[in-house]
């Protein structure tokens, strides 16, 4: 049986990743798809507002959180999880992290590179943007879900 502080970081983990996964999802299934019916100019430009405000103060606590909360979880419960816990826990752990090198080694390099080309040709910077990006963030989300389910499968 896992203790009071274990079950509340497990509870907090699980509406955090679910919080991110959500968002992730969002990004995925609407607002890539409707960016991409803009003109380049249009879409470059939107890409680089939302780059701008979503590294702010809620995003980071959801990035962070989504790896410290799991980890407290399952440090904090280490000889008291089930058969199905520890194992879903860690795993929800690894996804996350994976999910966090995917946005840090692809898709932050290829936010800033946007940002940079800002006053040039808009079809070659969202070329060379779109696609890998869109690719990388379909990664990234499904480590979230996966992530987001197992903390499920954990409670």
């Amino acid at each position: 049986m896992m203790s009071a502080m274990t079950n509340l970081f497990l509870v907090l983990a699980t509406i955090v990743n679910g919080l991110y996964a959500g968002f992730m999802l969002t990004f995925l299934i609407a607002i890539m798809p409707g960016l991409g019916d803009l003109t380049d100019e249009q879409f470059t430009a939107a890409m680089r507002r939302f780059n701008e405000k979503v590294p702010g103060p809620v995003f980071l606590i959801l990035f962070l959180g989504v790896v410290a909360l799991p980890a407290a979880a399952f440090f904090t419960g280490l000889g008291e999880h089930g058969d199905a816990a520890g194992p879903a826990i860690l795993g929800a752990l690894v996804c996350v992290v994976a999910g966090h090198l995917v946005t840090v080694v692809g898709n932050i390099p290829l936010n800033n590179a946007l940002a940079a080309s800002e006053g040039g040709d808009d079809s070659a910077a969202r070329a060379a943007f779109e696609s890998r990006w869109n690719t990388l963030h379909q990664v990234r989300t499904a480590f979230a879900l996966v992530a987001c389910v197992l903390l499920a499968v954990a409670l």
